[in-house]
């Protein structure tokens, strides 16, 4: 097994886990290793006969309340530190100008004593759909109205509510008490005057926790696989003994994210909003995650790899190429739109297939 990266401690503890994170996950050896997000095991059917006009086809939908060109989410990734500012604020601006959503990293940073000015960019995305962004332990012993002001301060229009067990069990000093996160789901949902998302932050979202999710009233979801950016990875190589061991034994964990879609779509009351992130790189993944059942497809260390590499122009070359392969695709399987795209029949491999069958099994429980 290769021995991950180690970081030298730096800085402030959250300051420097944020400065480590931006570069980890732009350069750093982070991703799955023999773990895919088995968007390979979808295949869509050709349609020779498509009786469409390429430029006629259409990627709009709506999300969460606001209209977006094409279904895509630039998702979250950083905070809390000058050069997170930076990155947030232009990935910001180039979702304000293409059609997209715009997610924000954790806002715990905040809650720390960090500058909250590093997640502002509604002067810069007036009019983008702004999700924020705080981790379930943190909302379970926040109230309401504090979690509110955060939605408040970030003029977010959406808080998501982030789930990272594996990671926190991995990185230094991290949460161990996931205890209640279920019951401040449940007390969100009902309270806080905008939608609230359940993102899981790299492993998936399974079966059991669909169920759960679904029965608290949770009507939005962001899968957030396996198969991209390991983030129990990111903590390994920040981390040493004990726990080092513990994230190189881990750093395949997790749900893949073509299956946590089919998962989701199965949840029982239906979810509303199924966000596919976690090792979507394309527009045909993008596709692929639709037709599994998702109604739009995030973003993360893709963009940030093509903006910190090739700058903003680099970053609009890279959602260009996305949006040009969505566009062939959806004309290849003769979607006009991305309502037909998500009726498309899909042939899924083997492994897809279980999957499928455990999701379907999971709601008739």
């Amino acid at each position: 097994m290769t021995e991950p990266q180690t970081l030298p401690p730096r800085g402030s503890p959250i300051a420097a886990r944020k400065a480590d994170h931006i570069d980890l996950c732009a350069t750093g050896d982070v991703g799955f290793k023999a773990k895919t997000t088995l968007f390979e095991g979808v295949e869509l059917v050709h349609d020779a006969l498509p009786e469409l006009v390429l430029d006629d086809v259409d990627t709009s939908v709506e999300l969460l309340g606001k209209k977006l060109r094409a279904p895509l989410v630039i998702a979250a990734m950083t905070g809390g530190t000058e050069r997170a500012r930076g990155i947030n604020r232009e990935l910001a601006r180039i979702a304000e100008e293409r059609g997209y959503g715009f997610g924000l990293g954790s806002q715990r940073a905040i809650l720390k004593g960090e500058p909250r000015e590093t997640y502002v960019v509604r002067d810069v995305a007036p009019t983008t759909l702004v999700l924020g962004n705080i981790g379930g332990v943190q909302a379970k012993s926040l109230e309401t109205a504090a979690l509110a002001e955060l939605v408040e301060a970030v003029g977010a229009d959406a808080l998501c509510v982030h789930l990272n067990p594996a990671q926190e069990i991995v990185q230094p000093g991290g949460d161990r008490d996931f205890s209640g996160v279920l019951g401040a789901f449940e007390r969100l949902v009902a309270e806080l005057p905008v939608p609230v998302v359940a993102k899981e932050t790299g492993c998936g979202i399974g079966p059991r926790a669909a169920k759960k999710l679904a029965k608290a009233g949770v009507r939005h979801v962001d899968v957030s696989g396996a198969g991209g950016t390991s983030w129990v990875a990111v903590e390994t190589a920040r981390a040493v003994g004990q726990e080092r061991s513990l994230g190189v034994l881990l750093r395949d964990w997790g749900v893949p994210t073509a299956a946590s879609v089919l998962i989701t779509r199965e949840a029982r009351p239906r979810f509303k909003t199924i966000i596919a992130t976690g090792g979507v790189s394309s527009g045909v993944d993008v596709a692929k995650a639709i037709t599994l059942g998702a109604h739009a497809a995030g973003i993360a260390r893709p963009v940030l790899q093509a903006l910190v590499s090739g700058g903003r122009d680099g970053a609009l070359a890279f959602l260009d190429k996305v949006e040009a392969e969505l566009r062939a695709v959806m004309l290849l399987v003769g979607a006009r739109d991305v309502r037909a795209l998500r009726r498309v029949t899909a042939m899924l491999s083997p492994d897809l297939e279980r999957w499928a069958a455990l999701a379907s099994g999971s709601r008739k429980k």
